[in-house]
Parts: C-alpha cells; structure tokens; sequence
C-alpha cells in the first residue's frame, strides 16, 4: 500500500489533532478524527489565543520551586497546586523539580525556540494562503508591569533569550506605554513588546479547520470516546470507541492532557499532568485594550478580539478537577483591575474552564510510540498547544510520511 492511499486515524479533536490532519490530507493521506467531545473543545476552545515565539523559556526554570511551595500554600494565588494523594502527580512534581536549573532550561528553550518560531511562521502561510477568517492579528504581545524593579529584572530574561534564540522584545517605559495603550491605568512602570508575537480567535480557529477539513475529505466523529485498540500481528488495526469500532493503518494520539489514560494501551509512559487554566469571554469593554498583553504581576492575560474579549489564565495542578471555581474566575477579574480603566464588559458570555496538558520538562511528546510501529503521539504541549500547533502537525505528517522533518524531532521524544 502506498503512503498516500493509508487510512490515518486521529484520536482527539483539538488544535493539534486537527494540524495532524490537516498536514496528513496535505501529504495525500485519507484521515478520520474521533473525538470525546465535539471537535474544537477543550483548551482548543476557551485560551487566550496567543501565537507565542516570545514563551521561549519552560515553566521549569531556576527559583520555580519557591513559586511551587508557594503554590501549595496559598489560597489564591496564579499558582495552585493541590496534590493530594495523587502519587502520579508527586512523581511528576519531582521530575519537575528536577528541571529547574539553568542547563535544562536551557534546552528545553532551544527545543521550544524551534517550533514555536515554525509554527509562527506556518500560521502566517495558512491563514494567508487558505483566507481564514481567524480575526488574525500580528501586533505583537505586551509583558506589563506595574513594579519597576519587576519590569527591570525582567531585561535579564529577555537579554538571555534574544542572545540564545534570537527573540528580543522592546522596552517601553511608562510614560511611552500610558501613550501606545490607553486602556492601561496611569502609573505603570513599563512593558517589555514581543513584536513577532500574533493572536487570533480559538474558537474562529477551530470552526475553520472544521470546514476546511471536511471539505478536503477528512471524516470528523465526535462524542465518541475511544476506549482502547484493537491489536493485531503487533500493529494497532482499530480503536474502539463507545459507538463501536474504527479501524484504520496507522493512528496518531492526539489527546491532549487526557493522554495518560491511554498509557497502558500505548506501552508506554506519556507523563502529562492537567494543569487547569480559566477564562472569560465578554464583548469588548469601550476602553478596549489595543494590543494583547500579560498582566505580569498578576499572572493574566488580556486579548482584544474584533467580536469580542477575553479574561484568562492561572494554573491549578490538582488532576481532573472539574469544577468551575468561582474564586478563580474572581482572581481573573481582580487582576484585570489592577491595570485597566475598564477590566470587564457585560454581559459575560462564557466563563471556562480547560485542562493544559503539561509535561514535567516544558517539551511536548512527538514521536511514535516504542510499542506500535503505526501508532504516533502528538501531546503534551503544556500551555502552548495553539502557538505549536501548526509546527506539531507538520512534524507528525513528515515523519509518518517519511520526509525530512523541517525541525529535529529528537527533543520531543517517547521515553527522553
């Protein structure tokens, strides 16, 4: 059988999973996505929109361990971390805590450099070529801080990223800010401008990768959920799901933080962690920010769409949490405060919640998995699954195509 007449399945739904098929369809594969859910669910849905080259440097860093005990021990706080006796997250937080030195973050950060810069610019080539209404916006991403002393200190970690990777950011000073963004209250100390940054509408997003793919042939099942695979001569021939079986030559696993519960069909370990973020999604208020921006202080992102506005952020380590916390979507709100004129609008038309699927070194998995010769895993892309997902999905259609991957692939092994 050829590879272009190949049957690709693709477990899961979300940005990811659908860059996996739109890359596949590309290469000439016939592909079928099968999801949970609806299709474009999950943090797919609700994030901030950001397309992101600037988050070149891993949430394991030097001096995250204090932030982490903190985390443990605070009310409220950006950082939640809630253990418990879920052993597997203990596991995880050690390996994590194993991390948080200079060398590692280091190269995590050139793993990380390479595909959000691809992504960034493969996102820039689809929206134009394909004319998707995402409400595409290249204005850059604002860091904003209200303490001098943070907005200085800040200088080193751009300093050493620009020097590294190449990504650098401008600073503005306060009085330039207060002139750029009059949305922001008098009295800030500065912002750091990541200019290549971009940011566009999620949920816009994943409704054109919907029409696009079904146009070009691709099969989307949702609200089945796949339960296990069916196993023949070594190779995975089907999956099954709640509506029966799907069988199909070669499958990628694009689940998203709901990938360890596929780890004994796997063979083999895939250590995500669901690290809960929020948002809130409003019209825009009538002092609307201009740009989109990281309330840095605070731990909140703002993004300014054309139909609209949107709250987001925190992180909540406590598993598969499913409540919708109202003390959380109130750190949201109170945080925006701190900075804007006017931090919400009315009426609210959708508070969120989502599972980030984070890995303990800040890397995603992007491999085939050391069980299957024709079962690939494309997860684990912490809170940059939308700003790699263009990359992710190129990578998996190369390497299950057997072309030259345009990135090495070798950090984002099964088992590193």
């Amino acid at each position: 059988m050829s590879t272009s007449e190949k049957h690709t399945l693709i477990v899961g739904g979300g940005v990811i999973g659908a860059f996996c098929a739109w890359y596949l369809t590309k290469a000439g594969r016939k592909v079928t996505i099968v999801d949970r859910q609806q299709f474009g669910s999950g943090c797919s849905h609700g994030n901030c929109g950001y397309v992101s080259p600037s988050h070149v440097l891993p949430l394991p860093r030097p001096g995250q361990l204090l932030i982490g005990m903190k985390g443990m021990l605070e009310r409220n706080g950006a950082l939640k971390i809630r253990p418990g006796l879920n052993l597997s997250l203990w596991g995880w937080l050690l390996k994590f805590a194993g991390r948080c030195n200079h060398k590692d973050m280091m190269q995590a950060g050139a793993a990380r450099n390479a595909i959000l810069e691809s992504s960034r610019t493969l996102y820039q080539q689809v929206i134009e070529a394909e004319n998707l209404n995402v409400e595409w916006k290249t204005d850059g991403l604002l860091f904003v801080f209200k303490d001098k002393k943070h907005f200085e200190h800040f200088g080193e970690s751009d300093s050493l990223v620009s020097k590294h990777f190449g990504v650098s950011a401008d600073p503005i000073d306060g009085a330039q800010l207060a002139e750029m963004e009059p949305a922001l209250k008098p009295g800030m100390a500065g912002a750091w401008h990541y200019k290549n940054d971009a940011h566009l509408r999620p949920d816009r997003l994943m409704s054109e990768l919907h029409n696009r793919l079904l146009a070009a042939g691709v099969e989307i099942i949702p609200n089945q959920q796949v339960t296990g695979f069916i196993q023949h001569s070594g190779k995975v021939t089907g999956v099954r799901t709640v509506g029966g079986d799907i069988t199909a030559d070669e499958f990628v696993v694009a689940t998203g933080p709901l990938t360890p519960m596929l780890n004994k069909e796997l063979g083999c370990r895939i250590p995500i962690q669901p690290g809960k973020g929020y948002s809130i999604t409003m019209p825009r208020p009538k002092i609307c920010p201009k740009f989109p921006m990281l309330l840095e202080e605070a731990h909140v992102g703002i993004t300014p769409f054309d139909s609209g506005y949107r709250i987001g952020s925190t992180m909540e380590l406590a598993g598969y949490n499913t409540e919708l916390s109202p003390e959380r979507l109130k750190y949201l709100r109170d945080g925006a405060t701190q900075y804007l004129h006017e931090p919400t609008a009315e009426p609210v038309q959708e508070e969120w919640y989502g599972w980030r699927p984070m890995t303990w070194d800040g890397l995603p998995y992007i491999d085939r998995t050391p069980k299957f010769e024709n079962v690939w895993v494309a997860a684990g892309h912490n809170m940059l699954g939308l700003s790699m997902g263009t990359a992710t999905g190129k990578l998996i259609s190369e390497l299950m195509t057997s072309q030259r991957p345009h990135i090495d692939p070798k950090p984002f092994r099964i088992g590193r």
